[in-house]
Parts: C-alpha cells; structure tokens; sequence
C-alpha cells in the first residue's frame, strides 16, 4: 500500500488490517508511520514497511515484489498553489509507475485511490463509472485527470485495476490536517466569511476506508469502478450543518462560484510570495463552479454513508482535542464531548 501515512491511506489500513490482512506500507518516510496509526488502534506488528519513492521504478519494483493486492492512495491533495510541482509528479508520474510495477508483481486486484474530481467537469450531469476523464482547468483536479488516465489504459489492457472516487473527505484523526479539515477550522476560526455558491461532494474517511477493505475482500470482475461513499452538499448547508454541530452562528456571505473566480485566481497568484496559506482559494472555489453529484446508481459495493452531521461533529471534536480549536470554537460540539468523558 502506498499513502498508508496520509488521511485515507491511515484509516485504510485500519480497516484493511481489521479485515484480517497484513499491510505492506511503502512510504518515504518511516517515523511517519506509527504517529498516522497509533491513533486509529493499528498494531504496528500487523504492518511491515519498506521505504520508496512512488516515482523511482526500481524502487518500486522491490517495494512490491510479493505482494497478493496493492492499494495506491499516495497523492498530493492540496489547492495550495506552492505544491503544483509535486502534485504534477506524485499523483501522475507515481500513479503511473505504481500501477506498472504492481502488474508485474502479478498483484490482484491493483486498486488506484482516484477522486471524483478526476471526472470533472461534467458537461451531462451526474458522474457515473461510465463517465469521461475530466479536462479540469485546475492543477490539482488536472492531475488527477491525468493519473486517472493512466489507471484506465491499464484496465483497457486487461489488467486487474479498479478505480475508487472518493469525494472529498472529512472525519477525525488526520495526520497531517489535510484540505476538508483545514477548511473546517478556518470556518471555525472566523477566517472564512464568504463563501461560493453551488456545493460539492463530501464523505467520511471512515466509509471510504470501508469501501477499500471489501474491494480486497471481494473483487469481482466487472466491478472495476466504484464510488466512495458521500454526497453532494451544498455549501449552505454545510455551513449550516456546521453552525448546528457547534451552536454557533457563523455569519457568511453566499456569492456565486463563478463570479468568484477571478479574485480567487488573484489570491492564487499571491500565495506565491505569501509565506501564510491563505483560505481564499482558487480550486476550491472552482470545484464548486464544476462539480456535478454522483449518480445514484453509482456502484459504493452497498455501503451507506453516515449522516453528514455525524462527520462534522466528530471533526470538530477532534480538531477541538488536538489543539486546532479551542472549547469556544468548537462550541457545542466541544461540550458534548466533555459530557460524554464524564458520563463513561
């Protein structure tokens, strides 16, 4: 497994793991290994790791050698315009050398994280496993397209890979306070008083991590592309839902997604030289302007997503633990957490 130290890659293996297999984590950096899955209850003796590059074909052909599956969830996932040059690298070149070595390790099945967004935008409506590779003007969202690209010439040549599109995701226990998360405590921070209009899709880490332990349980053929758990939200209501979970009013400002663009394309550009992240960004703002639903009959291999509000509140309890929110920030759901301690 690759990425087995980012965001789904950690609560992959937690659920891969509890499944009853045992995980080889191929990952750059070792000591990242035990903060990412500690927390989720992973028995370190359950994984082995081997230290690689996703883009060094050597490497990669002895990281997998052996191997009965491989997972490939390592990617750059950020809007953040300072990473163009190794999301361009790490999420195209690593996907397309990962999958090439996992076939000549005779892997079975060969499973490639995608995300929805690789099949934006979606000029017909709501995606489905039927769908065309995006041709997004976004550099995250491009590279995407691009490794999706990659992963659907293989299985045009018979080999066994299945796709996952999972939406964007939130839920607790982040390793590295990803996009979904952050954005969740700038909201919460005051710092995100306007917002684009349109939505966009969202689910769990934990569903997700669901749908890719029974995609090694039971791959069958035919089955080669499979959506992540989630729904299309509407960014109303997950500021909405969120002022519920906290019990906070949060004030925002609803401008329309397009008419946004430009000016978040002006912040981009002065992220640049801004040596702070800024919220304000472009990709955000444009996957609101092009994202489409999924289509209800979209294959998740029958698992439900849990209730919006469930996420939210369990992300905000946890940025509230980690020190991302203090107990006013996190309002509400802060409280109700501190009851339920006291309770157990």
């Amino acid at each position: 497994m690759t990425g087995g130290t980012g965001f789904v890659g950690a609560h992959s293996v937690a659920a891969i793991v509890g499944s009853g297999h045992r995980v080889r984590l191929v990952v750059r950096d070792e000591a990242r290994v035990e903060p990412a899955l500690a927390p989720l209850g992973v028995p370190l003796d359950a994984v082995d790791t081997t230290g690689a590059d996703v883009t060094d074909e050597r490497a990669m052909r002895r990281a997998l050698k052996g191997t009965d599956a491989v997972l490939h969830a390592a990617a750059v996932y950020s809007f953040d315009r300072r990473r163009h040059a190794a999301m361009a690298r790490t999420n195209a070149r690593g996907t397309e050398v990962t999958l090439e070595a996992a076939g000549r390790a005779g892997a079975d099945p060969i499973v490639h994280v995608s995300t929805v967004g690789a099949l934006y935008p979606s000029p017909h409506g709501p995606v489905h496993a039927g769908s065309p590779v995006g041709r997004p003007r976004e550099r995250y969202m491009a590279s995407k397209a691009a490794a999706e690209a990659v992963a659907r010439g293989l299985q045009e040549r018979g080999a066994p890979v299945v796709i996952t599109y999972p939406p964007p995701l939130l839920g607790p226990d982040d390793p590295h306070l990803g996009d979904q998360n952050a954005r969740l405590r700038d909201l919460l921070r005051g710092l995100m008083p306007m917002w684009p209009g349109g939505g966009f899709p969202l689910g769990d880490v934990r569903d997700t991590a669901r749908l890719h332990a029974e995609v090694l349980r039971r791959a069958e053929p035919g089955r080669n592309r499979l959506f992540g758990p989630g729904r299309h939200v509407s960014t109303r209501r997950y500021v909405q839902t969120v002022r519920e979970a906290t019990g906070r009013a949060l004030p925002a400002l609803f401008l329309p997604a397009r008419a946004m663009l430009p000016a978040a394309r002006l912040t981009d550009q002065v992220q640049r030289v801004w040596p702070w992240h800024i919220p304000a960004e472009y990709g955000a703002a444009y996957a609101c302007a092009v994202s489409a639903p999924v289509d209800e009959g979209a294959d998740r291999l029958g698992i439900d997503g849990r209730p919006l509000a469930e996420t939210v509140r369990d992300a905000v309890r946890w940025l509230h633990r980690q020190g991302h929110l203090t107990g006013r920030q996190a309002g509400r759901a802060a409280r109700s957490a501190g009851a339920s301690a006291e309770r157990l």
